[in-house]
């Protein structure tokens, strides 16, 4: 039995969880609200406040599948209550983010700036000139926003300028030798 899967969620006061049919969950609490079709053959159930997640049977689709909705499930829950946050650092001389509006503005040693736009549901916020910190309820879409932000300017091996995860160690390379003669 999958150990991730077979873990109840408990439910925190102030979020709703309504189960339709078709195992569309809608979540609801303070930080907003997250719908998301699962997989229909998963059985979800709740019970005052928890959540349970089981499998119809041993096959290897519904073995991996347990595990996998019992983690969106959650996610969604803990997004709803306490919010998901990646850290970004810019590293570089001359390298520098600023925000204007709902834009965020970067000069990546690029001849123009980078505009960002926030999407919906995702909050950016920059608290010094080399620090973004992406906010929103949606782990997966703030993933993804944080990985397409470091994607106009990924850290490069050399010297180490870039934008770079606050948790991520940029390997180091040597560089060239001079020529001997």
């Amino acid at each position: 039995m999958s150990r991730i899967g077979r873990m109840p969620i408990t439910v925190p006061a102030g979020v709703s969880v309504e189960i339709a049919e078709g195992n569309v969950v809608t979540v609801k609490g303070p930080k907003g609200q997250l719908t998301r079709a699962l997989r229909p053959e998963m059985i979800i159930e709740q019970e005052g406040t928890t959540i349970t997640v089981k499998r119809p049977s041993e096959d290897k689709l519904h073995r991996s599948l347990h595990g996998l909705t019992r983690t969106l499930l959650n996610n969604m829950v803990v997004g709803v209550t306490d919010g998901y946050a990646k850290e970004l650092e810019v590293n570089g001389v001359g390298y520098r983010v600023a925000k204007e509006g709902s834009n965020l503005v970067m000069n990546l040693g690029y001849s123009h700036q980078v505009i960002v736009s926030e999407v919906e549901g995702i909050t950016i916020e920059v608290p010094s000139p080399n620090k973004i910190i992406i906010r929103g309820c949606d782990k997966e879409a703030v993933g993804q926003f944080a990985a397409e932000v470091r994607e106009k300017r990924p850290p490069e091996p050399y010297k180490g300028k870039g934008i770079k995860y606050a948790n991520e160690t940029i390997r180091r390379k040597v560089g060239k030798t001079g020529a001997k003669k």
